[in-house]
């Protein structure tokens, strides 16, 4: 049986895809979660931040001298102190990483390091006993690797190591060179993801693509009333809102320049680190 929040549903804010400004963001809400909510509840909404602590990995790894994001369940001092030497108190698919990056023996080949971290990490979702995030995390990375491989196709860029994941759709994308990747009959949205993937206009784009992963969030979410399912959804809509309060159209062209150079290029991790 799920648990309800009933006080905590009640005082989530009202917000839509387009609100101009929030009451509360992102921390504040996993602050007061982490005070109110069961403790195996409150690990599912760390499961969500997690990405926040990849990127902080991958930055601290590759000393790149991004700001540290404060977003992440993990403070700065424990990841450098597990970058030295993992013991434990990380997730073991960052330790698995960790250590594959120190032995010089990618998990993956061909992957940037980036995406070898975050293949894992949907391998480390995949696992968790929560049916709405096991079904979020597999429809998002599924939209994300149809968008990015019709992306690598529209600007030429060979999409194979790209998309990330190990499961069985993941691998039909990476292998297949057909219009739909072989998917469409598997998933309503790829003629719709074709239809997006041509706009140039990259708010125009990323807002339909977000829609996409908005309506799906209120459908799996429907019957949910007052469990952490709902809680949950709202933090991933809540990410998408202050994604775009915090985005302008210069910024959004300037983000798309950058990601488009990272798929042509990749990046590798320091020859100091990667040593032994």
């Amino acid at each position: 049986m799920k648990r309800n929040y009933y006080c905590q549903v009640a005082g989530l804010q009202d917000i839509t895809l387009d609100i101009h400004k929030l009451s509360s963001g992102q921390l504040e809400l996993r602050d007061e979660l982490q005070a109110t909510i069961h403790a195996d509840d409150y690990l599912l909404v760390e499961l969500l931040f997690l990405q926040y602590d990849n990127k902080n990995l991958i930055n601290l790894m590759s000393k790149n001298g991004e700001e540290f994001d404060i977003r992440g369940n993990y403070p700065l001092a424990l990841l450098e102190e597990n970058i030295k030497m993992p013991d434990g108190s990380l997730p073991s698919y960052m330790d698995q990483f960790i250590l594959s990056i120190k032995n010089d023996t990618p998990l993956f080949s061909g992957m940037s390091y980036e995406n070898q971290l975050f293949t894992l990490y949907y391998e480390h979702a995949a696992n968790t006993k929560n049916s709405f995030a096991r079904n979020w995390f597999n429809f998002n990375k599924t939209l994300t690797n149809i968008t990015t491989a019709l992306l690598c196709r529209k600007y030429e860029v060979p999409h194979e190591f790209q998309v990330l994941g190990l499961d069985e759709t993941t691998e039909t994308i990476r292998r297949s060179h057909a219009r739909d990747f072989g998917v469409a009959s598997d998933f309503h949205y790829v003629e719709e993801l074709i239809s997006i993937t041509k706009i140039d206009n990259f708010d125009e784009r990323e807002k339909a693509l977000d829609k996409i992963r908005w309506d799906y969030l209120d459908e799996i979410t429907f019957f949910e009333y007052f469990t952490i399912d709902r809680i949950l959804a709202f933090i991933l809509k809540l990410r998408m809102v202050e994604r775009w309060l915090a985005i302008d159209k210069k910024h959004g062209s300037q983000l798309f320049d950058e990601l488009l150079q990272d798929l042509k290029s990749g990046y590798k991790l320091p020859k100091e680190f990667t040593d032994k």
